[in-house]
């Protein structure tokens, strides 16, 4: 059996949660969650990686497949959604989504990992936003369920003190999600302006790598370009 230490991370197919799990490849066995793809599979062959592809918004699937992880040292919780839209025309089903895949997965995956983050001392790495920290005008569901994965990063640094728990505030990345909501917002699309996944994923083992008597509680990244209108 592999001494290396074992991360799961969720969104692991394409944009940051990719560029994390090509970060960790070199020191840690990897799980890779995401929808059942092509895209999936491809990352995994070319890491090492074993899939996990969870719909995490699916309680039993997702307590199925947590069943026999029994030690679990990191999980980067990068997977998200983003639905914008001003506040008078944004439907309920949107805020029901946004709150879902960003906060209500989130917090179920964490729960049933918690003997597993245990039994290894782990680190809970939560990718939020800039939109967990400001609010802005047609990002209401989106902040709103950034927000509420702020608050629960820090209750469970509060209850679970011998886990540590990272908080990410990346600033827009060069992403597709990114792409979709520039085509939302009617904006120009300026890869040269947005963080590179690559420079997040950078952080993220900064953080999973410090010292032991260092917890990095939050880390907040912007790209150099400045703000995007």
């Amino acid at each position: 059996m592999s001494e290396r230490p074992i991360a799961l991370i969720t969104g692991g197919s394409r944009g940051v949660g990719a560029a994390i799990a090509r970060a960790l490849a070199p020191t840690h066995d990897l799980l890779v969650g995401g929808r059942e793809s092509t895209a999936l599979l491809s990352i995994c062959e070319e890491l090492g990686a074993r899939p996990w592809p969870v719909e995490l918004t699916d309680e039993r699937a997702v307590t199925e497949a947590v069943a026999g992880i029994e030690r679990l040292d990191v999980l980067v919780h990068s997977a998200g959604v983003a639905r914008l839209g001003p506040i008078a025309d944004l439907p309920v089903q949107a805020w029901r989504e946004s709150f879902a895949v960003n906060v209500t997965a989130v917090a179920g995956l964490t729960r049933l990992l918690l003997p597993a983050l245990r039994a290894a001392r782990g680190h809970v790495v939560l990718i939020n936003s800039g939109s967990g920290q400001r609010a802005s005008p047609r990002w209401a569901a989106y902040a709103a369920s950034k927000f509420a994965l702020r608050a629960f990063a820090d209750a469970l640094r509060l209850e679970e003190e011998a886990l540590r728990v990272t908080t990410v505030y990346p600033g827009r990345v060069d992403t597709d999600m990114q792409r979709a909501v520039r085509a939302l917002e009617g904006g120009d699309y300026e890869p040269e302006r947005y963080l590179a996944p690559s420079s997040v994923a950078r952080v993220v083992v900064g953080a999973v790598t410090a010292t032991a008597d260092a917890h990095i509680t939050e880390i907040t990244i912007r790209p150099a370009a400045g703000p995007v209108d």
